[in-house]
């Protein structure tokens, strides 16, 4: 079997330097060293909960860019040297209604995870990209845009993809006005996608310190939750509002920004909500959600990244600091995403 060094998760939720075993390379496999990888919220979960765990090896990461080392005997798609990015998605049974759309994400027999997950031909437990080596399915990886920074661009394989989603599932262009909830890992890139999809743009936070901020990604005004007033005024305003909070919170004051036949999606927190009927009845109002993306959606978004120069404003750090970068991200003391540079596991 091969191996690999990578960060697990210890017993005592912080990650440790090991030994990561991998399996052999299969014939429609790539071998991807991995250079970059975000720090998701959904790690810092993971870490946390896998706490006192022993029966498993909980390897964090999934979304990453590298370079092709090795490839299988099958594939024709890719070329040792070739720079790649893989999300949080590696396989998909491939044949359910889902997948034949091109939405593997919505899998029927459920996607397998980049780490966390279960292998679909050995039945073992995938681990995931804070690691040095990665072997994927070449399906399942994506040729990184020429001039796009591969740091920058790893975020855009699970928290850009995110907001992608329902940005594009939702027709959002220009003439269309949308509201960004958040402005953090997930927001930040939605307001970015927004702007460049010719949207007009507000951010919503309850932070009056982040309007500058908002400003220089593109947003055209920004509202402060806790402003009465001005969440009066906004009103019914907005055809789309993209909802990126992270904890569990009131769904009414953002319903009541969204107008007439809009769309409110939540895809920051996944978790039981409470919806008052009548805030979606007045004004025939819909609340949505959207989570990752299917090949064709997450190819389409790299190439418009590529397009428009975009990629998440990021703060790297190397892997050995992730546990700093945990602590930090725990207390939202990043913008507004961390990446860790793993070249120093060499």
């Amino acid at each position: 079997m091969r191996t690999t060094i990578g960060w697990r998760a210890g017993g005592d939720a912080t990650l440790q330097r090991a030994t990561i075993p991998r399996r052999e390379l299969r014939a429609d496999d790539l071998a991807v060293r991995v250079d970059y990888c975000g720090v998701c919220h959904s790690d810092l979960q993971a870490v946390r909960a896998h706490q006192g765990a022993r029966d498993h090896v909980l390897v964090p990461g999934h979304e990453f860019t590298g370079v092709v080392t090795e490839v299988g005997g099958d594939v024709t798609g890719f070329d040792v040297g070739d720079a790649v990015a893989v999300g949080n998605i590696v396989d998909s049974c491939g044949i359910c209604a889902m997948c034949r759309a091109g939405q593997e994400n919505f899998c029927h027999e459920f996607p397998t995870l980049t780490y966390g997950g279960t292998d679909r031909r050995d039945g073992s437990a995938t681990s995931g990209a804070y690691s040095r080596e990665y072997l994927v399915r070449d399906r399942f990886a994506y040729h990184l845009p020429e001039g796009l920074d591969p740091a920058g661009a790893a975020p855009l394989l699970c928290a850009g993809i995110t907001v992608w989603e329902p940005l594009r599932a939702l027709g959002v262009g220009p003439g269309d006005r949308v509201a960004v909830v958040g402005l953090g890992g997930l927001g930040h890139l939605a307001v970015k996608l927004s702007v460049a999809l010719g949207a007009e743009t507000t951010v919503v936070s309850r932070s009056r310190d982040k309007a500058a901020d908002a400003r220089r990604l593109g947003a055209h005004e920004f509202l402060v939750s806790g402003d009465t007033a001005g969440m009066s005024a906004g009103r019914d305003r907005f055809d789309v509002v993209i909802d990126t909070i992270s904890a569990p919170h009131d769904l009414e004051p953002y319903l009541k920004l969204v107008g007439l036949d809009g769309t409110l999606s939540q895809v920051g927190y996944l978790g039981p909500v409470t919806v008052q009927t009548t805030d979606l009845l007045i004004g025939r109002k819909k609340l949505g959600s959207a989570g990752s993306g299917g090949r064709p959606a997450t190819a389409a978004l790299l190439d418009f990244c590529a397009r428009h120069d975009i990629t998440a404003d990021i703060e790297v750090l190397p892997s050995a600091r992730v546990n700093e970068a945990f602590a930090r991200l725990e207390r939202n003391d990043v913008r507004y995403r961390f990446v860790l540079d793993l070249s120093d596991l060499d």
